[in-house]
Parts: structure tokens; C-alpha cells; sequence
């Protein structure tokens, strides 16, 4: 599947209206080079301002919860950052120290879960299209083959 910029700004106008970010600048940006990831968003939380990255070819099959997906983050940001400025002052910042590795770990899983929790929910109350299983749909196929 290949993206398409109308329906991205589509999507995202009427999320931000949904999640109270209309007072966001927020840009779309399509990652043109091959990338790992479906989408992500970079957010300066002082200006409200933040660059939406979408992959030309995402994993997932719905770009709407893509995109509602990184919005989430950043209305979880200022949370996101005091919670991993917390594990530094307690655990230092270096990645090969186990304690600090553990809880960073635990961090970023209870953030991810949380968020996809409050996606799927949006999603459901909007009535919008299935749910993606790209990357699930990908492990089953390189695990058993194709259909």
C-alpha cells in the first residue's frame, strides 16, 4: 500500500479536532527512503509544534489508526518525558546497565500498550475502518508461508 498526502491530511485535520491538538502545527512528511518503522512523530512541546513521518509503504493496512496512533504520543508527551527523566535520575543513562535497561524496557512497553489501548478505543467510538494487523499478518507469513 502506498500512501496518499490528501488522505493523511484528511485523517489528520480531523483527529487533531477530536484529540484537542487544533492549536498544533503539525506537518506531515512522507519518508521517501526504506524505513523499519510504519510512522513516528518528533514534537517540540514548548512551541506545540511537531513533524508527522509517515512510511511511502507502511507495514499497517489502516492509515487512520497510524495517525491516530502518533497523536496519541503527543498528547502523552510531557508524561512520556517526565517518566524518563525520572528512570535517568534514578538509573543513570547507560543503556548496558541492566537496572536501567529493565526499566526502560518495562517504560516503553506500558507507554506502546497504552497507547495502542487508547487507539483501538478512539478508533471504535469513531466507527472508523478494521483494525491493521500488518505486522502480526508479516510474522505469521514468515513463520508458516503464505496463504
Amino acid at each position: 500500500m502506498e500512501v496518499k498526502i490528501e488522505e493523511l491530511e484528511r485523517y489528520l485535520e480531523k483527529w487533531k479536532e477530536i484529540l484537542r491538538l487544533r492549536d498544533w502545527d503539525i506537518l506531515i512528511e512522507i519518508v521517501e527512503t526504506k524505513w523499519r518503522k510504519s510512522g513516528d512523530i518528533k514534537v517540540d512541546i514548548e512551541n506545540r509544534k511537531a513533524i508527522l513521518l509517515i512510511n511511502r509503504h507502511p507495514k499497517c493496512e489502516n492509515i487512520e489508526e497510524l495517525i491516530v496512533h502518533e497523536l496519541i504520543h503527543v498528547k502523552l508527551y510531557k508524561m512520556d518525558m517526565m517518566i524518563e527523566d525520572l528512570l535517568t535520575s534514578i538509573y543513570g543513562n547507560d543503556e548496558n546497565d541492566p537496572k536501567f535497561s529493565f526499566a526502560q524496557t518495562q517504560f516503553m512497553t506500558t507507554l506502546e500498550s497504552t497507547v495502542e489501548d487508547l487507539t483501538k478505543g478512539y478508533l471504535a467510538l469513531a466507527n472508523a475502518e478494521p483494525l491493521s494487523f500488518g505486522s502480526l499478518r508479516n510474522e505469521v507469513e514468515e513463520e508458516i508461508g503464505g496463504k
